[in-house]
């Protein structure tokens, strides 16, 4: 664990596996949802670093342990791919896999869009290429003035349990929505902003490098029809939905290491292909 400047601020970075700072080991860098930080990889880095990957989870600006980003929250998911770049040039990852959920799965889906010759692939989950203007940017705005009302909390946890799926244990799912409380409410929207914003339906097609788009079927913020279209532009893509399974798959499946590292064997194949 270490802090390193990139874009201006210091940013807090995990590192796990047996490469480390050292660079052995295939990089994978995790990206998390929104308003959230690295640690919803907690249980998933380590194991995943066991089975030979050399791991990358960054706090976002603004999120977690990172410093603001200079200019305020960031409400432009290309500012954020532009900084997973630069991130990478600064840890000197060659070719690495990115895997990214919510709106770190739509700054996947960037990322693939804008440097597919520089990553080895990518697992985009819970994304798409356009919202649809849903939710509406006009009412993100509008609630950016009363973010920190104490009521925003509780959305923020009762709308997590909505969205982890029905498969999921009540333990699991309670602890899931306990920690996501704890987000910056204006971080978050302004995440949401993002999201809402961002179109890839134009870039999608330019994607070289192998892709494996992922959504829950009981994921409520998510359509998994949504999801398939974007797949549908990207050539040579895969989409795979996951029965029982709501917003937050790292944090829902156990063992997902497993699952990911079937996943990331499979995009290997393809450029061996």
């Amino acid at each position: 664990m270490r802090y390193i400047g990139i874009g201006g601020a210091l940013a807090f970075v995990e590192e796990h596996g047996a490469g480390g700072q050292d660079g052995a080991g295939t990089p994978v860098l995790c990206l998390h949802t929104a308003g959230q930080s690295g640690v919803q990889w907690r249980h998933v880095a380590p194991a995943l670093a066991a089975r030979g990957f050399r791991v990358v989870v960054p706090d976002l600006p603004g999120h977690g342990r990172s410093e603001p980003a200079p200019g305020g929250p960031v409400t432009d998911l290309g500012d954020y791919a532009a900084w997973c770049l630069e991130l990478i040039d600064a840890l000197g990852l060659e070719r690495p896999y990115v895997v990214g959920c919510s709106i770190g799965g739509k700054i996947t889906l960037d990322l693939a869009a804008r440097a597919s010759d520089r990553l080895a692939g990518v697992v985009a989950m819970a994304a798409n290429a356009w919202t649809g203007g849903t939710p509406s940017e006009r009412g993100l705005r509008r609630e950016l003035a009363d973010v920190a009302a104490p009521s925003r909390t509780d959305r923020t946890h009762l709308g997590t349990l909505a969205v982890v799926g029905r498969s999921v244990p009540a333990e699991r799912a309670e602890l899931i929505a306990t920690m996501h409380r704890r987000e910056d409410p204006a971080v978050s929207n302004s995440d949401l902003i993002g999201w809402t914003t961002h179109d890839l339906r134009e870039r999608l097609g330019g994607v070289s490098c192998p892709a494996h788009l992922v959504v829950g079927a009981d994921d409520l913020w998510v359509p998994a029809a949504g999801t398939a279209a974007a797949a549908a532009l990207i050539p040579g893509a895969r989409c795979t939905v996951l029965d029982g399974i709501g917003h937050y798959p790292m944090e829902e499946i156990e063992g997902f290491d497993g699952v990911l590292a079937g996943w990331l064997a499979e995009l290997g194949s393809e450029v061996a292909a």
